[in-house]
């Protein structure tokens, strides 16, 4: 029980005076970038999907 203890209070030290975290504004920017990649890679996949729908439909409609 003592090493459960003793881990816990090592990972709470850790987290207050050893992480750098990120500022509001830095949050903010990181957010907004993961946002903006997210729909272009959402609407990238969607346009290859749209496009190899299309394809098939074509190519099955031809027999």
């Amino acid at each position: 029980m003592e090493k459960l203890t003793k881990f816990f209070n090592n990972t709470v030290e850790e987290m207050r005076f050893k992480v750098s975290w990120p500022t509001y504004t830095e949050l903010q920017k990181s957010s907004i970038l993961v946002l903006v990649g997210s729909m272009v890679f959402a609407l990238v996949v969607g346009a290859m999907d749209f496009v190899y729908d299309s394809t098939l439909e074509w190519f099955y409609n031809q027999f």
